[in-house]
């Protein structure tokens, strides 16, 4: 062989080699690229998003209301491309419960994966919670009287002659489970600390449950204060005899008296010149006299003892003192 031919066949194998070298690098980076994409494309398919979807309750009858707080949110798990799932809005996926045609009572609702419209080629997969309950009751209106509520204690010797509260009324609406009970609703507490008079004020009505509405939130209050009455007895009132020009004995010398009226001017009433014998004219003798009461303006008697009592007058014209004359 000369040496031409043998530099020719070197160049050939060399070429020929070099040509299955590069074939073979090829088909790596096919395999490689096509390795990369089921991974990544793996790894898209598998990704999972937690979402918080809102609830939207719907078309509940008219005279019908949801007494117990159903959740507002439901939370769910959704698989999917990664891509896909990053561009979900949970407010367009809002879980819409359908309430047309519910009874009083309570009623069931279970929530299934096709209930969110979710993108294609993804999958809801968790739901929490993935079942509602709801108790429903009809809604009434009811007209009950105010009560005015009452703390403290008006000013000792002072009481309280009447209560007026404007409206005496109310209407009440709500679950026929909070308003039937009902026949009336008080109001916050009416301090009477001190009253002497008669007071006027606005009060707010107490809401019994907080599911309940009313015609007006508050009422106007008169509290009517007067003087309290009582009866007080005064024993051993010295009985004076007015009027007289001689001097005199007078049996019995004390009587009793049971007297009404303010408590607080009753406390401090002296019984002293209240009970007395009108001598008048009277002749020497012995005679039986009506005792005589005077009260203050405001006062009633109501018993007293005795209602007479014995004068006796004597011939010797009276120069001294009340005070002097014999007993």
């Amino acid at each position: 062989m000369r040496l031409g031919d043998f530099n020719h066949l070197f160049k050939v194998s060399g070429l020929r080699r070099l040509r299955g070298g590069d074939l073979g690098l090829r088909v790596f980076a096919v395999v490689l690229a096509i390795g990369l994409w089921i991974f990544v494309n793996a790894a898209e398919q598998g990704s999972v998003a937690p979402l918080t979807v809102p609830i939207s309750y719907r078309s509940l009858p008219q005279g019908m209301v949801i007494v117990n707080h159903p959740p507002a949110f439901v939370k769910i798990e959704v698989t999917g491309p990664r891509t896909l799932l990053s561009l979900m809005n949970p407010e367009q996926l809002t879980l819409k419960i359908d309430l047309r045609g519910v009874a009083a009572g309570q009623s069931e609702f279970k929530i299934y994966p096709a209930m969110f419209n979710v993108e294609r080629n993804t999958a809801v997969t968790s739901i929490s919670p993935d079942q509602l309950s709801l108790d429903i009751d009809r809604l009434v209106t009811r007209d009950v009287s105010v009560h005015l509520a009452v703390q403290g204690k008006v000013e000792p010797g002072y009481t309280i002659t009447s209560v007026d509260i404007t409206p005496p009324t109310v209407t009440i609406a709500g679950p026929s489970r909070y308003v039937a009970p009902l026949t009336s609703v008080s109001t916050e507490a009416f301090d009477l600390k001190g009253l002497t008079s008669d007071t006027d004020r606005s009060v707010d009505i107490v809401p019994p449950n907080p599911a309940l509405g009313f015609s007006t939130g508050h009422v106007d209050a008169r509290v009517n204060v007067a003087e309290a009455i009582a009866d007080r007895e005064f024993r051993a009132v010295d009985v004076e005899v007015k009027d007289s020009g001689f001097k005199y004995r007078v049996d019995p010398k004390q009587v009793t008296l049971t007297i009404r009226g303010p408590a607080v001017k009753l406390a401090g009433l002296a019984p002293k010149g209240m009970v007395y014998v009108d001598a008048k004219g009277v002749a020497p003798g012995s005679h039986e006299l009506p005792l005589q009461v005077t009260l203050p303006d405001g006062m009633q008697l109501l018993h007293q003892s005795p209602d007479k009592v014995k004068l006796r007058m004597y011939r010797e014209k009276l120069t001294t003192t009340a005070d002097e004359h014999p007993s």
